[in-house]
């Protein structure tokens, strides 16, 4: 198993659970018609994405559940941090 890919589509995981986290939010504020097309386009970008990475090797297929595992709570964790307003 190749570490590097392992890490490089860990990211990649990450910014398709981000991705996917933005539009989904941005279509729910849509009309009911345009929310349902989107959604549908989204969960069919999402299968053909899985779909490739299921068919490439065992450490494309580890890294990006890990970049997608991970991401969620890390994400909860900033969205919550205090924020710190900068000094002039």
């Amino acid at each position: 198993m190749d570490a590097l890919t392992v890490l490089a589509l860990a990211a990649f995981g990450s910014t398709a659970y981000l991705a996917t986290l933005s539009a989904v939010k941005w279509l729910n504020q849509q009309a009911s018609r345009m929310k349902v097309a989107g959604l549908v386009v989204v969960g069919m970008v999402l299968c053909a994405l899985i779909g490739t990475i299921a068919n490439a090797s065992e450490s494309v297929v580890i890294g990006f559940i890990v970049g997608a595992g991970i991401t969620p709570p890390v994400h909860r964790w900033i969205l919550q941090r205090p924020r710190t307003v900068a000094g002039h």
